[in-house]
């Protein structure tokens, strides 16, 4: 049964509702801070904050200007007790109410996971009308879809946790087993593996499960993060002898992706779904909320979603004052900076985006604040990173697991350098053509790092170093980072060795 009219009626409104924003997005942001702010002006952070006298300032865009000079900006940390607070139970913290669901994301602080709070309403407001948007896009891009013909392989987490003890009825983990386990009922009819194995914690249990009942499926439509998925891609192909996945689901379409850049996966993914009419749409969904999604036109970048529980600020790099979404200017990168119905408050995310278009306003991330090096003063950005990595894979025919770069310094008469961590699928078969390929990319596309390299000065080529297989997994299943599985990332870039000499060791 093809369902993807019905599907395609019902979600209509989706894209006109994108339709009304061009143009229009800061209103749309202005209002939906007034409204945020009013309903949480009784809450604990709601009267310490003043929100009722910010609210005093009138206007929608006189609000927004007084909640930028009332409320200061905030990381993770500072919002901690808080959090810690409503996890025993309490109301009222940060948002009204009790919360019972928390999503677990990678540490901070000595290691220490993130718990974000997940409300009834960022579920109902963000992120699961966050997914719907996504999906809306994609029909109306491609009107021949047949996506509710079969049925959709969505990866997920668990809700295993490092917290010691959860009051009962809470809940702590992957923001993708929450998402799973609240999903409305009507939806597993579309979608593969069923929970329980959806949210086993043991991915050595977990992966040829879900290669089983996928591959017994008529599979439309994939969902995950591409490393993740990569591997149940792979496990799917070797149990049913295959080389392709349309030998396996000839009706495949579509993969709908985030989490990590997408770039150096792409043409092992090409390989994969040779023959398949395949589209990929990338998703921004993290744990602090649903922030954008592609609109499928081709045009760069994903639409920020501007009337969905989320108010954008953007910080300039180097600056300490944010801006709202009518200031930015395109090709610029900035900080995001958000506050959201899940009840974080001018939350330095930590990730930078790139602003590509005004109207709609469409942005792409562009790495992490923390994630980046600058050991010789280069100022490396993972974006930087991501699309040598692509570029090296293409040129060579190579294809990554995963990577991460680390520097290493100058010693006696040697230069300092990058050292490339990679796991390789397939290794280059030329490995100078490689590495020659990844420096002149990188220095096309960052003059700092361009001017350290001149002449091999200050900075010597990078060095790409192989690791056994698994050794990522297993750092990732060991680390204060996380565990293996779910939305656990390996950074891409670290200021330090801490993290690469862990990942050397755990391939040892």
């Amino acid at each position: 049964m093809n369902l993807t009219g019905i599907a395609r009626k019902i979600l209509s409104g989706r894209t006109r509702e994108v339709a009304a924003w061009r143009g229009r997005e800061e209103a749309y942001q202005q209002r939906l801070l007034a409204d945020m702010l009013r309903r949480a002006q009784d809450t604990e952070f709601g009267r310490s904050s003043g929100f009722a006298d910010i609210l005093g300032a009138g206007s929608a865009p006189a609000v927004a200007a007084a909640y930028a000079e009332a409320v200061p900006l905030r990381e993770y940390e500072d919002f901690r007790p808080a959090v810690m607070k409503m996890i025993e139970g309490a109301r009222g913290v940060l948002w009204p109410g009790v919360c019972r669901n928390f999503a677990q994301s990678s540490g901070t602080t000595g290691g220490r996971s993130k718990y974000i709070p997940i409300t009834e309403e960022g579920l109902r407001a963000n992120h699961y009308r966050g997914a719907s948007y996504s999906v809306a896009l994609y029909l109306h891009a491609n009107p021949g879809s047949r996506m509710f013909a079969g049925k959709g392989l969505i990866l997920g987490g668990s809700f295993a946790n490092n917290v010691v003890e959860v009051r009962k009825g809470t809940v702590v983990g992957d923001l993708s087993a929450t998402l799973i386990q609240r999903i409305y009922p009507m939806a597993n009819w579309f979608r593969v593996p069923d929970k329980h194995t959806a949210l086993l914690e043991d991915w050595e249990v977990k992966l040829p499960l879900i290669a089983e009942k996928a591959a017994a499926a008529d599979i439309t439509n994939i969902s995950g993060v591409p490393s993740w998925m990569m591997r149940v891609l792979l496990r799917v192909l070797e149990d049913r002898g295959a080389t392709s996945l349309k030998e396996v689901w000839p009706n495949l379409e579509v993969f709908f992706h985030g989490g990590i850049s997408f770039a150096p996966y792409r043409e092992e993914y090409r390989r994969l779904c040779d023959g398949l009419d395949m589209h990929y749409s990338e998703v921004y969904n993290a744990s602090e909320g649903y922030f954008a999604v592609s609109d499928n036109t081709g045009a760069p970048g994903m639409v920020l979603l501007v009337d969905s529980g989320v108010y954008y600020e953007f910080l300039p790099l180097g600056s300490e004052t944010a801006i709202g979404a009518g200031e930015v200017e395109p090709g610029k990168v900035y900080e995001l900076i958000v506050s959201t119905v899940n009840g974080l408050w001018r939350y330095r995310t930590g990730d930078t985006v790139r602003v590509e278009t005004l109207s709609p306003l469409r942005i792409t991330v562009a790495g992490r604040t923390k994630s980046f090096i600058n050991a010789f003063g280069e100022e490396l950005m993972e974006d930087n990173a991501e699309r040598a990595m692509a570029e090296a894979c293409r040129a060579t025919g190579a294809s990554v697991h995963n990577y991460t770069v680390a520097p290493v310094y100058a010693h006696g008469t040697e230069r300092g350098r990058h050292q490339w961590l990679v796991e390789w699928k397939v290794a280059p078969a030329d490995p100078e053509r490689f590495v020659a390929v990844l420096d002149a990319t990188l220095r096309s596309l960052n003059s700092d790092y361009d001017a350290k390299r001149s002449h091999d000065i200050f900075l010597d080529l990078p060095e790409v170093t192989a690791v056994a297989p698994g050794a990522f997994d297993r750092w990732l299943a060991t680390s204060g980072s996380g565990k293996l599985g779910g939305q656990r990332k390996v950074p891409r870039l670290s200021n330090d060795r801490k993290i690469a000499d862990a990942i050397v060791k755990s391939g040892e």
